[in-house]
């Protein structure tokens, strides 16, 4: 394997420093420092480093029910006439879809869907999805209960 480059791979520090990270997003590159007593400098070119590879995003998750969204939907979508991806694509773009999936399974596309109140379904679904070319069918679910809702899903090794 001559001039293959290597994976990079994680170390303790860059652990600890996405760990820190996910506890408190806004934590400055001093605190973390302080906290992994290392200098301020070697955690902020750890996390440019990071992020460059895409190893890590620093975001804001926001609250649905502190943005006022109390109804929570979950569409399976299957396509017919149209390629899937482009489908996804135009579903993806509507503002109350915050999640679109190109799946496999009973459907071809599962989007996650906020609404402000349960009134906004009829609408949404009659005519944002409606003018949507190349959706077959659609199973509806509407969320009774979030159990659990955390991004942060996958642990760093």
């Amino acid at each position: 394997m001559s001039g293959a480059a290597q994976p990079y791979r994680l170390d303790d520090v860059d652990r600890r420093i996405i760990a820190a990270l996910r506890s408190d997003g806004r934590a400055t590159n001093q605190r973390i420092a302080r906290s992994l007593r290392i200098s301020p400098a070697t955690v902020g070119a750890r996390i440019r480093r990071l992020q460059n590879m895409n190893a890590m995003r620093v975001v804001a998750v926001s609250d649905f029910a502190a943005l006022g969204c109390k109804v929570l939907l979950a569409i399976g979508v299957q396509v017919q006439g149209r390629p899937a991806p482009e489908v996804a694509h135009e579903l993806a773009a509507l503002p109350q879809v915050f999640v679109a999936h190109l799946v496999t399974g009973a459907h071809a596309v599962e989007i996650l869907v906020a609404l402000h109140e349960l009134d906004e379904l009829e609408a949404f679904l009659l005519r944002d999805l409606a003018k949507i070319r190349g959706i077959g069918s659609l199973a509806v679910g509407i969320a009774a209960q979030v159990i659990k809702y955390d991004f942060d899903v996958e642990p760093v090794t």
